[in-house]
């Protein structure tokens, strides 16, 4: 009798998954080896603590209470150019941090155009630095992800219930208090602990807005027990510390996020009768118009003054340029060869999805110093800074790659694993014929997605890059540094154009090739 194949391969996710898991393991058991006996932290790093948790608390409710009113808009209206308006309105999350934040000075700053404004009117300036800074840069980046997430919470509501709502003539207010009520009430609370965890590992907006000691998140802290103290012990508390609480920010989004929604409807355009009349009608083109100035202006502001930085670029910036696109094609290749193996894997046994919660948690930093531990015995470190960045680069993108990736994996499992087995189909035969051409539109978005963080990267490479070996990021940090903002808004630019340039390429990619 044939033995009939089985079209789903688990071990190589299996793999992955364990190696992603023992890397991790063993970076944080390399640092624990090598810290001497910590009695426990120091009032400074309390401090750190309470300000990385209020500030993405802070962070966190005002991504979501302005995301509600905004997607509820983009919801209810359909007018030309609403996808490209979505679609733009994601540019911040895949936007380098450091030219968000130069993006934020040049329109928020002391010098920028708000200020400018305000002396007209002979109002006193603002300041961007410390806690509000922060807080507004993280709302900056966290917001488009907030209302895409909320947003795909009203387009679940099927199309019927609104049309029973109107035969029934339902007010605007019942229509909240019974449909839109209870989808945010599932929806809201997995996104406000998403951007909580995602806030929690602040690291450059801290490092560059933060004002001080009093404004230094977790992230920040391990960093300056690396960089300038060298205290394991110290690091390796804070890590846990992030880690807990990473992880139950991350455990409760994805517990929440499960919950049952209002079930299938017949696919029919929604009409939404009970947000008719003028006055609604403006307020949403208003909200709409407010969120999309608040997210595009510093991108217009960075492009403004880039193109006049560009003259003022040194011979420095082109060879940061070359390495970041180095770092930023091994980093996705590394993604791809953990990720798909993992989402194919988790569609079989969804507990392998977990791992990728680990990205979340452990802080890069502590990541990379582990790993640099681990290969000190047997190479250079400095030699294989670039390699490991990269695959740090790579694991911290692991979260993101699996929530594109897995959802779409197991719907093509589950409508094409029995046909296959049936057709004796092998599972390299399934994965080249069915899961690849199906998945390949998800495979460049998360590919694209990868690209982009890692190529606007400030994190492992700024604790052991040298002189000749600075991505562009670290490259625009030290023209910062050095007071040189022309020059480091040019290359804001350069990096902006190269790491939307590489989404839109991968993204792009994979979908033309799709079937």
């Amino acid at each position: 009798m044939a033995v009939r194949a089985e079209p789903v391969a688990l071990w190589p996710g299996l793999v992955a998954a364990v190696l992603v898991a023992a890397t991790m393991l063993a970076a944080l058991t390399a640092v624990a080896l090598r810290a001497e006996t910590q009695l426990g932290l120091a009032p400074q790093d309390w401090s750190a603590i309470r300000f990385t948790v209020v500030q993405a608390a802070l962070s966190a409710l005002f991504s979501v209470a302005l995301a509600i009113p905004v997607a509820r808009a983009l919801a209810r209206r359909s007018f030309a150019g609403r996808g490209v308006l979505i679609t733009l309105l994601g540019a911040p999350f895949i936007l380098p941090v450091i030219v968000a934040v130069l993006g934020l000075l040049a329109v928020f700053g002391r010098g920028g155009w708000l200020n400018a404004a305000l002396g007209v009117f002979g109002l006193p300036p603002l300041g961007i630095y410390g806690l509000h800074g922060v807080v507004l840069a993280h709302v900056f980046f966290n917001l488009p992800l907030a209302t895409r997430l909320i947003l795909q919470g009203w387009q679940e509501i099927p199309a019927e219930r609104f049309r029973l709502a109107a035969q029934l003539a339902a007010s605007s207010r019942d229509v909240h208090r019974l449909l839109e009520r209870p989808m945010l009430l599932r929806t809201a609370p997995g996104v406000l602990a998403l951007v909580f965890a995602i806030c929690l590992t602040s690291f450059a907006v801290a490092l560059t807005l933060g004002g001080g000691p009093k404004a230094t998140t977790i992230e920040l802290a391990i960093y300056q027990a690396f960089r300038f103290d060298f205290d394991l012990g110290r690091a390796t508390l804070l890590s846990l510390v992030q880690i807990a609480l990473t992880l139950g920010a991350a455990t409760l989004a994805l517990g929440v996020s499960g919950q049952a929604g209002f079930g299938a409807g017949l696919g029919r355009v929604v009409q939404r009768w009970d947000a008719q009349g003028a006055v609604r009608k403006a307020l949403d083109a208003a909200l709409i118009l407010l969120a999309a100035l608040f997210l595009l202006t510093p991108l217009a502001a960075i492009t403004a003054s880039g193109l006049q930085g560009l003259a003022h670029l040194p011979s420095s910036v082109s060879k940061a340029c070359f390495v970041s696109a180095v770092v930023a094609c091994l980093s996705t290749l590394v993604l791809l060869a953990l990720a798909l193996p993992i989402a194919f894997a988790a569609a079989k046994v969804p507990l392998v999805e977990h791992v990728g919660l680990l990205g979340l948690a452990v802080s890069p930093l502590v990541l990379g110093a582990g790993l640099f531990l681990v290969i000190n015995p047997i190479a250079s470190p400095a030699g294989l800074a670039l390699p490991v960045t990269a695959l740090v680069n790579a694991l911290m993108a692991l979260p993101f790659a699996l929530r594109i990736l897995i959802p779409k994996a197991r719907e093509e499992v589950r409508l094409h694993a029995r046909l296959a087995a049936t057709l004796n189909m092998g599972a390299g035969q399934f994965f080249r014929l069915i899961l690849l051409p199906r998945l390949r539109p998800q495979i460049g978005f998360a590919a694209g997605l990868a690209a982009a963080l890692s190529m606007g990267d400030l994190g492992v490479i700024a604790l052991f890059a040298d002189p000749e070996t600075a991505t562009l990021p670290l490259q625009i940090y030290r023209l910062m540094a050095a007071y040189r903002m022309e020059a480091a808004a040019g290359a804001a630019l350069l990096l902006l154009v190269m790491s939307v340039g590489a989404f839109w390429l991968c993204d792009k990619g994979g979908r033309l090739a799709a079937p």
